[in-house]
C-alpha cells in the first residue's frame, strides 16, 4: 500500500526527437507543471546490429546521438516551462523496454502515438501500445495532430462499463479535470448482441434486462466518483451503441478520452481490450490508459 504522505512520482516522457515526439513534449511539461512533480525526459538508444568488437566507435556515435536527443528534449522543456525540475535519462535499449523500467518510479507516462521509425501513414507505433499493455502507470498517448475544439469539446471524456478498470479510469479523469478546471464527460456504451444478424441468441433474450444492470452500474459509478470530486461537473450519457464506435465519436474535439486498459469481456490473459487498442488508433485526441487499482497492487508487490 502506498503512503499518502509520500511524494508523487515524475512524469515519465519518451523523446525520440520526432515531429510526434515534439508535440507530445508540450502535454507532458504540462502535466509535470499541473501536478507539481519533476519530467523526466527519457531517451533510449539502440545498437540494432550483432556486436563486434570492432564497432566500438560507431556504438559511440549511436550513444552520443541518445545523449544529445535527449539534451534537445531537455532544452524544449526548459523553453515551455522556465522553472520546471528536468531530468534527463539516456539508457541502452529499446524505447518499450527502457520507458517500462523507468515508468517504476512515476505517476504518469506520457508518449507520441508514433516514433521516428515506420512509415508516414502508420498511427501508432509499437511503443505506444507495448507500453500502456505492459505498465501498471496511467499512460497519456498523444496523436500527431489534435482536433480543433467543438463548442462543447472543451472537456475530458471517459469511458465506463462497471468494470474496475473503467472505475479507476473514471477517477483518473475527474482527478485530470481537477487539475485543468474541466467538466467530465462521462460514457457508457451499451449494444444488445441479441440484435446481431446470425443464429440463436437465446442467452441475450432478455436485452431490456441486461440493459437496465448496465445502466444502474454506470449510473453508481458516475455517483461514487462525483462525491470524491465534488468540484467536477460531471456529465452522464448512457447510449445505445458499440462502444469503440461512441468514444470515438463523442471524443472528437475533447481535450483528452480516458479508458481502462480492459473492460467486461476482455479474457484474463488480454493486456489491452478491443475497445482500447480501438481508441488508442482512432480518438481524435490524446488517449489515457489506466489500470484497475488491483493490477496495480498485484504488480507492485
Amino acid at each position: 500500500m502506498k503512503d499518502l504522505h509520500e511524494p508523487a512520482g515524475p512524469v515519465l516522457f519518451g523523446y525520440d526527437g520526432s515531429p510526434v515526439g515534439d508535440h507530445a513534449l508540450a502535454w507532458a511539461v504540462e502535466e509535470a507543471v499541473l501536478r507539481g512533480v519533476p519530467l523526466v525526459v527519457c531517451h533510449a538508444w539502440h545498437w540494432p546490429y550483432p556486436f563486434q568488437q570492432h564497432d566500438h566507435q560507431a556504438l559511440e556515435l549511436v550513444r552520443g546521438m541518445g545523449d544529445r536527443a535527449v539534451d534537445d528534449g531537455v532544452r524544449r522543456a526548459r523553453r515551455l516551462a522556465v522553472g520546471l525540475e528536468l531530468r534527463r535519462l539516456v539508457t541502452r535499449g529499446t524505447p518499450a523496454v527502457a520507458l517500462l523500467t523507468a515508468a517504476r518510479s512515476a505517476s504518469l507516462v506520457v508518449l507520441g502515438s508514433r516514433g521516428s521509425g515506420g512509415f508516414e501513414a502508420l498511427r501508432m507505433g509499437s511503443t505506444a501500445m507495448q507500453v500502456p499493455a505492459h505498465t501498471d502507470r496511467p499512460v497519456i498517448v498523444v496523436p500527431p495532430v489534435v482536433q480543433v475544439a467543438r463548442h462543447d469539446g472543451v472537456r475530458i471524456v471517459a469511458g465506463v462499463d462497471g468494470s474496475p478498470a473503467s472505475d479507476a479510469a473514471l477517477d483518473f479523469a475527474l482527478s485530470e479535470a481537477e487539475l485543468r478546471d474541466l467538466p467530465v464527460t462521462a460514457v457508457c456504451s451499451w449494444w444488445d448482441p441479441g440484435a446481431l444478424p446470425g443464429p440463436d441468441h437465446s442467452a441475450f433474450a432478455d436485452a431490456e434486462l441486461v440493459k437496465r444492470a448496465a445502466k444502474a452500474r454506470f449510473e453508481a459509478a458516475v455517483a461514487r466518483a462525483r462525491s470524491a470530486h465534488p468540484k467536477v461537473y460531471v456529465e452522464s450519457r448512457f447510449v445505445v451503441q458499440r462502444p469503440q464506435v461512441a468514444l470515438v465519436d463523442i471524443a472528437r474535439g475533447a481535450t483528452l478520452l480516458v479508458v481502462g486498459d480492459r473492460g467486461f469481456g476482455s479474457a484474463p490473459q488480454t493486456l489491452l481490450g478491443d475497445v482500447t487498442r480501438t481508441v488508442l488508433h482512432e480518438a481524435p485526441c490524446p488517449v489515457a490508459i489506466v489500470h484497475a487499482e488491483d493490477r496495480r497492487q498485484n504488480r507492485c508487490s
